[in-house]
């Protein structure tokens, strides 16, 4: 054809992707056409349904036919002869062959441009001519060649002229294995045909019909040089290019549309109309050049010229039918003639064609035709990419399918066969179109795949590293890395793509006979090489013979990874692959052009006024990268030369931020299974391949920002981790320098463009406790930086309040560590010995991380947490009051003004968490804990002046007075009533500071002389202190000796008050009482008793533990100090009621209460006295004699109380 007949349509868009790609560009010629609705056509009763959309129109507004007068004789020349015509289109100068008829890639022309259609709507893509040809096969001789190509479930049909091609083989050398398999297998005697001088005659006489009929009125323009035809063709291929609007990464690799080759492989979409024709159930998208008039009773007519003498056979009858069935042309207009002489004209309807004298044939036939060819191919094409040869020979009745492919690979060089690159490109736009497309969903990932997959296995790596890189980053994109598991289950929607495809490497099973036969043994010495074999063409008439039964093929169902290790390491796997492809492409720096010294080296950082990202953006990366000790000198070209905006930067860059998105899925996933050694390995290079990407870029985007506070925030996390499992070091660092092949090579090819240790500081498996500590902090506080400058925090609150709660917490952890050190320092210096200077620096390193932590936590409002370090902060002041306690001499030990300093802050610190929680409903956890410590703090500080008394700063009322209060205030903020776990530490702690004020006024008392007002508040307040002691140390069964030795200093509390009396009733009274004291310590006693039994039966019961571990509680030096105190105070106490007894029974009369109580005294007496005396007795037979004394004087008072009793 010369020149396009696009551009002689004035409104005609030009043919490029981006103008023709799935957009119906409906030109004013368009709407003239055949009503796109389409037809249903009832034939002779048989109902055939064909419906045809005209998808694309380059015709000019449709004018009736001239009809030529009678006798005009069509063998003269009219004046517009040849010259080209939009009315005609490439009909006019194809009939006499000056232009090639048909190119081996038609079907792909149409298939760039209708991509939308190829791989899932449409069964078959290819020419009207070779549709026709297809459906003739039974009714015809001659001979078929076709290669088949399959794209998903759509088949490419395009015409494989063998008698071209082999003409071209002999100067290309492109076809030479073809030629040779077609001389050996096919056809040993092949010669080029010639046509006969009829055939030409025939041409001739059409061209100059049609020419006559476009009425001659000066549209015709000069059939260009073709010199200029070819510069046509390369400007409308520039164009193409240009037009295409595909985003990076997905866009055509530009080395596909400047391919010289492509011009004159047919690339383009050359026909004036592309059709969407389905005939019955088969969709098909044909290309169509036949002239179309307007004219007669309906608005299209086509135009038919026929020698009289020769009646009109089936074939031509088949042909002007389908010829209208897909342009949608409702009626025929015949032109006859003799010997070039005009005759007369008929007009036939489409549907009356299949009945004409001499030319019937059934459309039911046709369709049944359609139908089992379809299905043939479809069955036995199954593998995508494959280049398949549909061949009938002339004159024969049988068909044959070849793989061309496999042929092809059987030679030297597999690439050579001319159909790879155009399968290649397709498979790839087809999968490209899927991925853009918006409301795609994963039901057609498992069809991209299996595209992109079959177009990187047909490329050469050397020639086509573009599309390799790009297809193998689509191939990593299917993969959501970050997928909830809920998407992994069985009935994921990534399985219900098996429709939508087929294995592309199954091997083909052979059908049943009731489907047809796919024979591939009829002549062995023959037809082995054929994949599959119609034995007669026959066949092909009889209704659903070659039913398809291989459309569906489950095992291109896309790869269900249920570990996000195998997900990521697939995807990983191809951006290897695909860095592989940009690095190869590279030239080698020795290679590369000297600066010229004129021209300026453009910056990595552009004027903020140009850019488009955020303001400031890279300005702020640049510093924070710096201080981080990353910023590498040089452009953003990197190490390797790449030119930054090159197909090979942009495609590098989206492979270096996919790998890093891969290595930080597999270390969260390697963190979560406490593989912190794996985690840091994978973190490290998230960062390394991060911190290539930020050499590279030109134009920082926010989101990549993110990631790296994202890197950073968890590479904190495993940082502290590591850590907090220090013993398991050995594993973690084994597990951390170990490296698979393909992460060493994805860091060869990081390395090409950066050192890569932008990040190393915070990646080193450091031994160091502290080190690692303050490692985690920087990371977070790193993470935080991003976060600020970037402005991400506004934009991504739930990842700034992570970073923040992280930051207090490793605060919290370094603090403690901190306070930790310094208590250790405390506890192995030397008694007596000051505070150092070491120890100092702890404390003001421990307050410092407390004090940025609480911020951190208040600026959040995260009030349980700032509780918690404020809590904290009281535990640091409390070590620093133990510190200054520890640094005087014991003996002269007395409560230092520092101590007193810091146990008050130690309070206020504790007062402040309270506040911060508000009420214990917040957390009752953290309010009962810091209660608990505000409560010790008192306690202890009470305590301390309690035992070592200021007394050469204060007066002993003064602190008599602070003992009291702090305890009172320590006893305030123990709660006892609560049912907690803390409730007998709180019973514990409350039992004895009643004990310990209850002791101080009773020395009170004993030491003090004079006012007998406050003499008689100290015994009161003794009194109530001790019975709340005793009561509270009888709930509790792990404190009997307590209990034991409260009761005793009430005995003795009761004997110092006998002291001061001086009648005998008094006495008496006050004995009774001490001795109903006595009776009370039987329960204490009782409990000793059965921990001393269980301590004896445990060496039977288990001689491997020792006795004392079961009862720790239990100290046998003090039971035996109090159970010697006992005896000998209740031996005085009975022996002191005998006496008074026995004086007050020879004054009085007879007393038979009294008589009682002094008898059972004597007896108790007597037994106590004889087990006394025996040295022999165990501890436990002590004690057992005890409690029965006890039994014994308790029923004795019980005895007299009844007596008394009025």
């Amino acid at each position: 054809m010369m020149g396009d007949p696009k551009e002689a349509g004035a409104e005609a868009s030009p043919p490029g992707a981006a103008t023709r790609g799935g957009l119906s560009l409906l030109s004013q010629a368009e709407s003239e056409e055949p009503s796109a609705q389409g037809s249903a056509l009832f034939l002779g009763g048989n109902e055939v349904k064909s419906r045809a959309v005209v998808k694309y129109s380059s015709a000019p507004p449709r004018t009736a036919f001239a009809r030529l007068e009678e006798k005009t004789d069509l063998k003269l020349p009219p004046a517009n002869w040849l010259r080209e015509s939009a009315k005609l289109g490439p009909a006019g100068t194809t009939i006499l062959g000056n232009s090639k008829k048909s190119k081996p890639f038609s079907s792909f022309g149409m298939a760039y441009d209708f991509i939308d259609s190829v791989g899932n709507d449409v069964d078959v893509v290819s020419d009207s001519e070779n549709i026709k040809k297809l459906l003739k096969i039974p009714y015809s001789k001659s001979h078929v060649s076709m290669a088949v190509h399959r794209i998903g479930r759509t088949l490419l049909l395009d015409e494989l002229d063998i008698q071209e091609l082999f003409m071209r083989s002999s100067q290309t050398g492109d076809w030479t294995w073809l030629k040779e398999f077609y001389q050996r297998l096919i056809d040993q005697k092949w010669q080029r045909k010639k046509k006969s001088k009829e055939h030409w005659y025939q041409k001739a006489i059409l061209s100059k019909f049609l020419y006559y009929s476009i009425n001659g009125d000066g549209a015709a323009q000069p059939v260009p040089s073709p010199a200029e035809q070819q510069e046509s063709s390369s400007s409308d291929q520039s164009h193409e290019s240009e037009g295409a609007s595909w985003p990076a990464p997905f866009e055509m690799p530009s080395s596909v549309s400047e391919d010289p080759s492509a011009s004159s492989q047919g690339l383009k979409n050359d026909f004036v109309r592309n059709i969407l024709w389905t005939f019955e159930d088969i969709h098909m998208l044909v290309g169509s050049n036949m002239p179309i008039f307007g004219g007669g009773r309906y608005p299209a007519v086509s135009l038919r010229l026929r020698d009289n003498n020769k009646p009109i056979n089936v074939l031509t009858g088949i042909d002007y039918w389908l010829d209208n069935l897909i342009c949608n042309v409702p009626e025929l207009v015949m032109c006859f003639h003799v010997n070039g002489i005009v005759q007369k004209y008929e007009m036939i309807k489409t549907e009356e064609i299949p009945n004409l004298e001499n030319s019937n044939f059934s459309t039911k036939v046709i369709k049944d035709i359609a139908q089992n060819i379809l299905s043939f191919l479809k069955s036995n094409c199954t593998k995508e990419g494959h280049t398949y040869w549909l061949f009938k020979a002339s004159g024969s009745d049988i068909v044959k399918l070849y793989d061309l492919t496999t042929l092809c690979e059987e030679t030297e060089d597999k690439y050579q066969n001319p159909f790879t690159m155009p399968v290649a490109i397709l498979l790839y736009k087809v999968a490209c179109n899927m991925m853009m497309k918006k409301n795609q969903n994963k039901k057609h990932y498992g069809t991209i795949r299996t595209l992109l997959l079959n177009c990187v296995k047909l490329l050469d790596k050397s020639r086509h590293p573009q599309i390799i890189a790009s297809a193998n980053y689509m191939l990593s994109e299917l993969f959501q890395l970050d997928e909830p598991k809920k998407e992994e289950s069985s009935d994921s929607p990534l399985n219900e793509n098996s429709d939508e495809s087929y294995s592309e490497e199954e091997e083909e099973m052979p059908d049943s006979d009731e489907n047809g036969t796919y024979s591939t043994s009829s002549d062995p010495a023959d037809d082995n090489k054929a994949v599959a074999i119609i034995k007669s063409v026959g066949e092909l008439s009889v209704p659903e013979k070659y039913k398809s039964i291989h459309q569906i093929r489950p095992s291109c169902a896309f790869p269900v990874c249920h570990d996000t290790e195998e997900r990521c390491r697939l995807v990983l796997s191809y951006v290897l692959e695909g860095l592989k492809s940009v690095d190869s492409s590279i030239k080698k720096e020795s290679d590369l052009p000297a600066a010229d010294p004129s021209t300026p080296i453009p910056l990595k950082y552009e004027d903020e006024s140009t850019r488009g990202g955020p303001e400031g953006l890279e300005k702020q990366m640049a510093l924070f990268l710096d201080k981080m000790g990353s910023l590498q000198k040089g452009n953003c070209s990197g190490q390797s030369g790449m030119t930054p905006g090159s197909w090979q930067h942009k495609m590098k860059l989206q492979l270096i931020l996919k790998s890093s998105k891969a290595y930080y899925i597999l270390s969260d996933a390697a963190m979560s299974l406490q593989k912190y050694g794996r985690a840091l390995r994978y973190i490290k290079l998230a960062l390394q391949s991060h911190d290539t990407y930020c050499c590279l870029c030109t134009n920082m985007l926010s989101e990549v920002l993110l990631f790296l506070s994202q890197y950073l925030t968890l590479c904190g996390d495993i940082q502290l981790m590591l850590a907090q499992n220090a013993n398991n070091r050995a594993a973690h660092l084994e597990e951390f320098n170990y490296q698979t092949k393909e992460d060493q090579e994805i860091l060869h090819s990081l390395h090409r463009e950066s050192s890569c240790q932008g990040f190393a500081w915070a990646t080193d498996l450091s031994t160091d406790l502290e080190s690692q500590l303050s490692v985690s902090c920087k990371c977070y506080e790193a993470a935080n930086e991003i976060l600020q400058f970037s402005d991400l925090k506004s934009q991504n609150p739930e990842h700034y309040v992570q970073v923040l709660k992280r930051m207090g917490n490793i605060r919290n952890e370094i603090g403690v560590f901190y306070m930790n050190q310094a208590a250790a320092l405390q506890g192995e210096r030397v008694v007596s010995k000051s505070v150092s200077a070491a120890e100092q620096q702890l404390w003001k390193k421990s307050f410092s991380c407390f004090e940025k932590g609480i911020h951190n936590f208040e600026s959040i409002d995260d009030a349980t947490n700032a509780a918690l370090l404020l809590c904290n902060t009281g535990r640091l002041m409390r070590v620093c009051a133990q510190a200054h306690c520890g640094a005087e001499d014991e003996f002269k030990r007395e409560f230092s003004p520092e101590e007193g300093l810091y146990y008050s802050k130690a309070v206020d610190y504790y007062l402040k968490a309270l506040r911060s929680l508000g009420t214990r409903d917040m957390h009752p956890v953290v309010w009962d804990s810091v209660n608990w410590e505000l409560s010790t703090t008192y306690f202890t500080m009470a305590t301390l002046q309690q035992d070592y008394a200021p007394l050469s700063r204060k007066a002993q009322e003064q602190i008599e007075k602070e003992v009291s209060e702090a305890m009172m205030k320590s006893l305030k903020h123990c709660d006892v009533d609560s049912a907690t776990a803390r409730q007998p530490l709180c019973q514990y702690r409350a039992a004895t500071i009643h004990h310990r004020l209850a002791s101080m006024y009773h020395s009170c008392l004993r030491n003090q002389v004079g006012d007998e007002h406050l003499r008689k508040q100290h015994r009161v307040l003794a009194d109530l202190h001790y019975g709340k002691a005793a009561k509270l140390f009888q709930l509790l069964k792990d404190a009997p000796c307590e209990l034991l030795r409260v009761q005793l200093e009430r005995v003795a509390f009761a004997e110092f008050q006998m002291t001061s009396q001086n009648s005998n009733v008094g006495k008496l009274k006050t004995l009774s009482g001490a001795l109903d004291i006595m009776v009370r310590t039987e329960h204490a006693f009782q409990l000793i008793q059965k921990e001393l039994v269980e301590e004896c039966d445990q060496p039977k019961n288990d001689e491997a533990t020792p006795a004392a571990d079961s009862s720790p509680n239990l100290n046998r030096e003090e039971v035996i100090k109090l159970l010697s105190i006992f005896e000998s105070r209740l031996s005085f106490l009975l022996l002191q009621s005998i006496k008074l007894l026995s004086s007050s029974k020879r004054k009085m009369s007879s007393n038979t209460e009294e008589d009682t109580v002094l008898q059972t005294n004597k007896q108790i007496y007597s037994q106590l006295l004889r087990a006394t005396a025996n040295r022999n007795s165990t501890l436990l037979e002590r004690i057992e004699v005890v409690i029965c004394l006890l039994e014994q004087l308790a029923s004795g008072s019980s005895v007299s109380n009844s007596s008394a009793a009025p």
